[in-house]
C-alpha cells in the first residue's frame, strides 16, 4: 500500500527531500485507490502545509511536539510497556518479524518507530496491513487525540491511519480522556522525568559498576534488545490479534 510509504515520509522528522517531493507526494494521494476523497484533500493540504513551510520551523516544531514528553512519542511500545524490560523484548520479536520478510533496518534504528514500521507495512500484503493496523489501532487513535488536542496537522495522518483498519474509533470518549490529561512536556514535567531518571541511573550505576556509568543513551537501548520477558508475537504472514505490540 503505497499510501503507507507517503504517509511515514510525512510523520518522519522533516529533511529538504520532503519539501522537494511536495509534488510527486499530493500525485500520488490524489491517486490513491484506499483513501476517500475527504481523507485525500486533507492529506494533500497537510502536505502543502509541510512543504511550504521553512524547514528549520518544521523541524523545531517536530521536535517540541514528537520528543519533549512521551505523550506523543512515535515509538509503539513506549505506549504499552514504558521503558520496562518488556519493551526490549518486543523489539527483539517486531525485529525478527523484519528480518524474516527481508526488511533490514540500521543499527541506530528502533523497530517500533512509527514511520519505519508504516515502511514495512508498505510491501506487506493489503490484508496483512490492516491487520497490523487493527491491532495498535488504540495506540493510533490515541495519538490522533493527543495530537487533536495539541491542534497539530500530524492528527491527519493518524485519522488516514485508522480509516485503512475498518476499527471503529469513539473519538468523543477519547477526546474526554485526554482532555482531563496533563501535559507531559512543560518544563516542570520534564525536570521531574530528569530527575527520576537520574534516580534510575543512579541505582542502575550502584547494581553495574563503573561501566553503567558510561552508558550511552543508545547503549542503554540496545541493553532493552537483550531482555528476556516472553511476548508473543505472530510471524507477519498470520498477524495474530495482539500484534506488534502484544496486547
Amino acid at each position: 500500500m503505497r499510501n503507507l510509504k507517503i504517509i511515514s515520509a510525512l510523520m518522519d522528522y522533516p529533511e529538504a527531500e520532503l519539501l522537494e517531493g511536495r509534488q510527486e507526494l499530493t500525485t500520488e494521494l490524489r491517486n490513491d485507490p484506499f483513501l476517500d476523497d475527504a481523507q485525500k484533500s486533507a492529506l494533500i493540504e497537510f502536505t502543502d502545509q509541510l512543504c511550504t513551510s521553512d524547514l528549520m520551523d518544521l523541524q523545531e516544531e517536530y521536535v517540541g511536539l514528537f520528543d519533549r514528553g512521551r505523550s506523543i512519542s512515535l515509538l509503539l511500545f513506549e505506549h504499552v510497556h514504558g521503558e520496562s524490560r518488556d519493551r526490549g523484548q518486543a523489539m527483539v520479536d517486531l525485529m525478527a518479524v523484519y528480518e524474516k520478510q527481508g526488511f533490514m533496518i540500521g543499527q541506530r534504528e528502533l523497530p517500533d518507530y512509527i514511520p519505519l514500521f508504516l515502511e514495512f507495512l508498505s510491501i506487506r500484503p493489503e490484508q496483512e496491513v490492516r491487520q497490523w493496523l487493527a491491532d495498535v489501532s488504540h495506540i493510533l487513535a490515541l495519538l490522533e487525540a493527543r495530537l487533536h488536542k495539541r491542534e497539530s496537522g500530524y492528527a491527519v495522518l493518524f485519522e488516514a491511519l485508522l480509516s485503512l483498519t475498518g476499527v471503529v474509533v469513539e473519538r468523543e470518549e477519547l477526546k474526554e480522556k485526554v482532555a482531563s490529561e496533563a501535559r507531559d512536556d512543560t518544563p516542570d514535567a520534564l525536570d521531574k522525568v530528569w530527575e527520576e531518571e537520574m534516580v534510575r541511573f543512579t541505582e542502575g550505576s550502584a547494581q553495574e559498576g563503573a561501566q553503567a556509568c558510561g552508558d550511552s543513551f543508545l547503549n542503554q537501548r540496545r541493553e532493552e534488545l537483550g531482555a528476556v520477558q516472553p511476548l508473543q508475537i505472530q510471524p507477519s504472514a498470520q498477524p495474530s490479534p495482539s500484534g506488534p505490540t502484544g496486547s
